[in-house]
């Protein structure tokens, strides 16, 4: 219900005031009645109180004002059992969209759906069909506000702390307490008294009925103090007022539901009780109180004074925080209640307030305004982001005024500009942004990958607007924009497309420019390789190799060849979102002058080694964010930042090597920023070695216009000779503000074998390499390249990932950086520059023939010979071994195979693996190299034959390999607010897949889904739905697109520890359809589709 520490801290600065007026509220609440109730009379009262209590189980599917999304017990209870009315709290039935069900008390369980939730007040009312209740007799609880009292024995009736049916005893203290403070920026109820009881209640018991021991409900338990036993309730006057007119607007609907319309007025400020003896220090007259206590009641101990005014609203400049009310259009009113009801009995009227300001009397007329006005009833969706109108109850807490765009969720396109939770967006594009429909007209108006500033405003730091860039979604990560409106006739919120569709611009490339549907293949032959190892197009540097002359000739000649080009890879010129576009003259000696700037301010950069000179124009500042919708392969973050290396650079197309702890996985937004050139650009994952830790990244050179291609170079890469313990080399890196630094370092172990255990949640871990480690910590922080003194690569430093197991439970994640060896990327670049022999992919406008990697799914590791003799290696062998390798003097061991690889029923844990085809094998990359002579015989074998020793024994065993592309996962179903895919290799290499047929594999679910909502958790695999196997995503997916909107489905799941679970989830198609993602390599874009949807 809140933060306890938010609420004690407001509580507590108010200690000694408190605890004074606690004193005074023994002496003047009414007298104690006396208690007459016997155990009988509690036992019959009970029985008839507790079939009318219901379990709600809630999930508030998107996040709304002051609620996130989640799914939550609580307590509701029937008022009207004719017309079917629940009544629980306002933070149980939800400011925005809800699904919910009922369970009585025999089980029986009903669908439920909002009709009304107070504004203001924490109370809200369900509505159920009788008819629905088939097997239980019950009664409705009546509701007897009047019966309240200081003394008064209650029970607390409800689901307490998750149980279904709990009573616990209380006796209210007291009738004056000031509305609880749950948190700053959350739901708080205001301008109310509350009660106080000692009843104990926990979570769960939220809208449980506070009874007497005559039956009827007093008040509703509405929160409780976490350090103590006091819970709060919330007294009846106003929920039997609002009851009062449901009763009404249901009885006038014949035919079909309507919505119901409580009158609620507003003037938009707070007030708080305060007792005379402070009032009087704000300066209240003697004679003013004399005539205050004569109009109250007898006992009446204060008045409201104001505490706050919400900014624009109709009360601001009229009230000031310590006008003490004294009549209200002639009345003296120093209770809550009854102005309220006076409030909402003038809406669009003028009420006069006589109040008293520092000694001096005032009269102010304040219009009424209708509260339900400034109560959002719609909200936008974007990019997984909810945007709404600021309501009453944040303007209030935050102190700005309603209406504003209010940032309820920031999804991921804010998210990733850095826009936080509760912003206000002030500026899109540089258009003004005063509410949601001039978000919604300036959205309208983007492209997908358009880069525009935004700016946006903090509670936290209301006193400074902070600028950012998003960037609108290039990819389909999720579904258009849209526009859900509340529609209190139903209960649900509709959606429809928050922008028309012929709006929407066509689809992209990476620099913002339209995808033309005639794409050419580029052949090995289209683009000469100049170098293999580290390649730069000689077109691409002349500029820069000339000198300053050279960069003033780019001129009108340069622009048309350029266009030529562009044309020729089958794209169109266009403005482009990136910077890319065709640049004036003018234009184009800016850019000249900045990079002559540049590299002067560059040039002189002190104590700079010549490698660091050398590879300097090749470094490459990498930020990447992965959407939530599609968190794939277990990906432990949403946002990485490493460096990287650019290995081609042409006119048509650069390639950047980075680690896999910095692009994980190719369903990801990639920016990269140069070391050498101040631009930033967008990148494309064009390859994810299956094994290696590293993933090759595309950009387009044009996008960083003729001056920034340039200056940028690949680096050249050297894998021969390979590293030997002794060698010197250069580590350089790059700073966040991307300055480049390095240091000479010793390798002091070429050749240590990785061994990285598997995370809780299984993502990629680098298995069967050998790392560079150096004699210093210097590069443990950033990541970057180990070059020799001409600044040639020999080794990629990069970061891997671990996870850190203190306990059971208990883990962290860890980061260490060490040198990857390049003679694994040198192969693939050239594969790709050339062409390779797997399927084509688009690249800048460019079908290319993308390589594919043989690979052995096992997952092996050394075993000193020392140690290998104890397990029955013979002389023989360990010294035909030594004799190979006499530096490792190791054999390798079979640490497991990959679940459903052609190995797996082959080779067993332990086996020694001795040689591959008759040649000894003593480290990982002589399996490479037997994987890679495969492909390059000219018969079609894909098997090796291996030596093993099992057991003592030695064997011979013929076992077959695997080609696998460098895409990664490539497709993901959203099914129920749970996101599916294929095992990726993480989890297949625990050795275990179902027996099912292997089933779809839960990679993460969604808050507030049906997924959420019946425990439907990431980690297991679902291999039946509905008695219909699904052994793999197309089976799914047909299984899926049979199921309709609101049906049960039986879902057969196994765990990653093995154990398998039968649960039920109720499909809900009106919030979360069924949809796919793909990516399509003809467009280079990932694709959304609908499979399931309401019509």
């Amino acid at each position: 219900m809140g933060d306890s520490l938010e609420m004690l801290g407001s509580e507590a600065s108010m200690a000694t005031e408190t605890r004074i007026k606690s004193d005074l509220c023994l002496e003047i609440d009414p007298p104690l009645g006396e208690t007459v109730a016997t155990a009988e009379d509690w036992r019959r009262a009970l029985d008839k109180v507790v079939p009318a209590v219901v379990v709600l189980r809630t999930t508030a599917c998107r996040a709304f004002d002051t609620e996130s999304a989640g799914a939550s017990y609580a307590t509701g209870f029937i008022v009207d059992k004719r017309r079917g009315i629940i009544l629980t709290n306002r933070h149980v039935v939800k400011p925005g969209p809800v699904v919910a069900e009922a369970t009585f008390v025999n089980r029986e369980e009903i669908p439920i759906y909002p009709v009304y939730r107070d504004p203001v007040h924490d109370f809200g009312f369900f509505s159920y069909d009788p008819s629905a209740v088939q097997f239980l007799s019950y009664e409705e609880i009546p509701l007897a506000p009047e019966a309240a009292s200081v003394g008064l024995e209650i029970r607390v009736v409800g689901n307490d702390s998750g149980e279904k049916v709990s009573i616990l005893a209380g006796t209210i203290a007291r009738l004056d307490r000031d509305a609880p403070h749950y948190k700053k920026d959350g739901y708080n109820d205001f301008n109310t008294f509350y009660m106080q009881a000692a009843s104990g209640t926990k979570g769960g018991s939220s809208g449980s009925p506070v009874i007497d021991w005559q039956g009827r409900a007093v008040a509703l338990n509405a929160g409780s103090k976490t350090s103590s036993a006091s819970a709060f309730f919330l007294p009846l006057q106003r929920v039997v007022r609002a009851l009062s007119f449901l009763q009404k607007s249901i009885d006038l609907c014949t035919d079909k539901p309507k919505a119901v319309h409580i009158p609620r007025g507003t003037l938009q400020m707070t007030f708080v009780h305060k007792g005379f003896d402070e009032i009087r220090r704000l300066g209240l007259r003697t004679g003013t109180e004399q005539v205050v206590r004569h109009a109250s009641p007898p006992g009446e101990t204060g008045m409201l004074v104001v505490d706050s005014v919400v900014p624009s609203g109709p009360a601001d400049k009229h009230l000031e925080s310590g006008d003490v009310l004294v009549r209200v259009n002639g009345t003296v009113l120093t209770q809550f209640l009854n102005l309220e009801n006076l409030i909402d009995d003038s809406v669009g009227q003028i009420v006069e307030l006589e109040i008293e300001r520092g000694g001096q009397p005032l009269t102010v007329n304040v219009s009424v305004q209708d509260l339900h006005s400034i109560t959002p009833d719609h909200f936008l969706e974007v990019s997984g982001a909810i945007i709404h109108p600021l309501s009453y109850q944040q303007a209030r807490n935050f102190r700005f005024p309603c209406g504003l765009a209010y940032v309820a969720d920031p999804g991921y396109m804010l998210f990733r500009a850095g826009v936080p939770r509760h912003a206000i967006i002030k500026k899109v594009a540089n258009e003004d942004i005063s509410c949601l429909a001039d978000l919604v007209s300036v959205l309208s108006k983007l492209s997908r990958g358009a880069r525009v500033p935004l700016e946006y405003m903090s509670h936290s730091d209301r006193h400074r607007k902070k600028s950012v860039l998003v960037t609108i979604d290039r990819h389909e990560w999720y579904a258009p924009p849209q526009l859900y409106t509340r529609n209190d006739s139903t209960g649900l919120w509709d959606g429809k497309p928050a922008i028309e569709l012929a709006a929407v611009s066509q689809p992209i490339d990476i620099n913002g420019l339209p995808i033309s549907q005639n794409i050419p293949l580029c052949h090995h032959d289209t683009e000469p390789m100049h170098e293999v190892r580290g390649v730069t197009d000689t077109a691409a540097t002349m500029g820069a190799s000339s000198g300053d002359g050279s960069l003033n000739d780019f001129g009108s000649e340069a622009k048309k060849q350029r266009v030529e080009d562009d044309s020729s890879d089958g794209t169109v010129a266009n403005a482009s979102l990136y910077g890319s576009e065709l640049k004036s003259d003018d234009a184009m000696e800016t850019d000249n002058t900045v990079l002559r700037d540049y590299e002067g301010a560059t040039a002189f950069s002190a104590n700079a080694s010549l490698a660091e000179r050398a590879i300097e124009p090749a470094l490459v500042m990498f930020e990447v964010h992965v959407p939530p919708s599609c968190s794939l392969d277990g990906v432990h973050s949403q946002h990485f930042f490493g460096t990287g290396i650019i290995i081609y650079h042409s006119s048509s197309m650069g390639l950047a090597v980075v680690d896999k702890n910095t692009v994980a996985i190719s369903a990801s937004d990639v920016m990269l920023s140069f070391a050498a050139f101040p631009v930033e650009i967008p990148g494309e994952v064009v390859f994810l070695h299956p094994v290696h830790n590293y993933a090759l990244i595309a950009y387009n050179p044009s996008a960083m216009g003729p001056a920034g291609a340039s200056v940028i170079r690949a680096a050249e890469l050297l894998p021969e000779p390979a590293l030997q313990r002794g060698d010197s080399v250069y580590l350089v890196g790059l700073s966040r503000n991307l300055q480049a630094t390095s240091r000479k370092s010793i390798v002091t172990n070429p050749c240590a074998a990785l061994n990285i255990g598997s995370a809780d949640s299984p993502r990629y871990r680098a298995t069967n390499m050998e790392v560079i480690e150096l004699d210093t910590d210097f590069g443990s922080s950033f990541s970057g390249a180990l070059t020799d003194e001409q600044g040639r690569i020999r080794a990629i430093w990069g970061s891997f990932s671990t996870q850190i197991k203190y306990s059971f439970t208990t883990s962290e994640d860890h980061q260490f950086v060490r040198g990857i060896p390049v003679y694994a990327i040198s192969q693939v670049l050239e594969k790709i520059i050339t062409g390779g022999n797997g399927p084509a992919l688009l690249i800048n406008g460019i079908k290319r023939p993308m390589p594919l990697v043989r690979i052995l799914e096992v997952e092996l590791y050394p075993t000193l010979l020392s140690k290998a003799r104890s397990f029955g290696l013979s002389d023989e062998w360990v010294q035909i071994l030594v004799k190979k390798d006499p530096v490792r003097r190791q054999v390798l061991r079979v640490k497991g195979c990959l679940a459903g690889s052609k190995a797996e029923n082959l080779l067993e844990q332990g086996d020694m693996v001795l040689a591959v085809d008759k040649m000894p094998v003593t480290c990982y990359n002589d399996i490479e190299a037997a994987c890679l002579s495969l492909d390059k015989g000219t018969h079609s074998d894909e098997n090796l034959n291996l030596t093993i020793l099992r057991q003592g024994r030695e064997m011979e065993l013929v076992v077959g390999t695997d080609k696998r592309d460098g895409n990664g996962t490539t497709r993901v179903i959203n099914w129920c607010g749970c996101v599916v895919q294929d095992p990726h290799p993480a989890v297949r290499s625990l050795g275990f897949l179902p027996e099912e047929g292997h089933g779809v594999y839960v990679t993460r679910w969604c808050h507030g889904s049906p997924a959420n909502r019946y425990g439907l958790y990431a980690l297991q695999w679902i291999v039946e739905v509905n008695g219909k196997k699904t052994p793999d995503l197309n089976a799914f997916a047909d299984a899926t697109k049979e199921l309709e909107h609101g049906q049960f489905v039986r879902i057969r799941t196994v765990h990653l520890n093995g154990k398998p679970r039968v649960l039920t989830l109720k499909q809900d198609l009106h919030y979360w359809p069924t949809w796919e993602l793909r990516f399509d390599p003809e467009t280079a874009l990932w694709r959304r589709n609908i499979l399931k949807a309401l019509k």
